[in-house]
């Protein structure tokens, strides 16, 4: 006989353990411990970036610890990470959030990862602190090693490029952190080096380079170059991105 499902969900309380809930086997929970390692000390390294007036923060573990999530799932909006993990009991636990615990603004990432986690140097710290970890591991053998790059889209539309004379940098929607950054980097060049400013330039993104390396079409992108050991659990050493060459 066909059964059915009585259930009206009319319960109002539960009886409900959340790491219970998470299997040994999960991947949150074999990588909890290496996490958990190498956020020691997170705090105390942010704490100079933070004001001492104020309300409370968001705790900057927890936006690390989301990021990670967003990594391991290839989840790459933080507006959809943020409603993953407010839906997800594995990414709650993993996060150290309650079932009844708020989740943070998407918009808080942006803020942070352009400020206070920019200015500490926080994610290259933790970059090589996971390298350090590889190591202690014996996953990385450091008998050979390799060196890879891949073009990745920048967040700029391609059919907004102009020339530089096109662009003008003191109107008030191009004073904001690209546009300085890009402007200082010229200024802080040699003299005297030949350097060939380029053609096409996003007024959004003028770090951003044009090029048509990736997709077969011509974009705004980045140069993602990777240090890679050559074991068998071919471990990423560096990374770092670079303008890719103009067109």
């Amino acid at each position: 006989m066909m059964g059915r499902q009585t259930g009206d969900q009319s319960q109002l309380f539960y009886l409900f353990n959340l790491e219970e809930r998470i299997p040994a086997s999960h991947l949150l929970r074999r990588v909890n411990p290496v996490v958990t390692q190498v956020l020691i000390g997170l705090r105390e390294k942010l704490e100079p970036f933070y004001s001492e007036i104020g309300r409370p923060s968001i705790d900057p573990e927890l936006m690390i610890r989301m990021l990670i999530v967003g990594y391991c799932y290839g989840i790459r909006s933080e507006r959809r990470l943020c409603e993953e993990v407010e839906m997800h009991l594995a990414y709650r636990w993993f996060c150290r959030l309650d079932l009844d615990d708020g989740v943070p603004d998407h918009s808080t990432f942006s803020v942070n990862r352009h400020g206070r986690f920019r200015s500490s140097n926080i994610f290259r710290q933790l970059f090589e602190a996971v390298v350090r970890a590889c190591m202690d591991a014996g996953l990385v053998q450091g008998e050979g090693f390799a060196i890879d790059a891949s073009v990745i889209e920048a967040n700029a539309s391609r059919y907004h490029g102009k020339t530089l004379d096109e662009i003008d940098w003191s109107a008030p929607e191009r004073q904001t952190r690209a546009v300085v950054e890009f402007l200082s980097a010229i200024d802080d060049d040699d003299p005297n080096a030949d350097r060939k400013l380029p053609k096409v330039i996003s007024p959004a993104d003028p770090c951003s380079a044009w090029t048509a390396k990736a997709n077969k079409r011509v974009q705004f992108g980045y140069g993602l170059n990777y240090l890679i050991d050559m074991g068998p659990a071919a471990v990423i050493l560096d990374v770092e991105a670079t303008p890719c060459s103009h067109l």
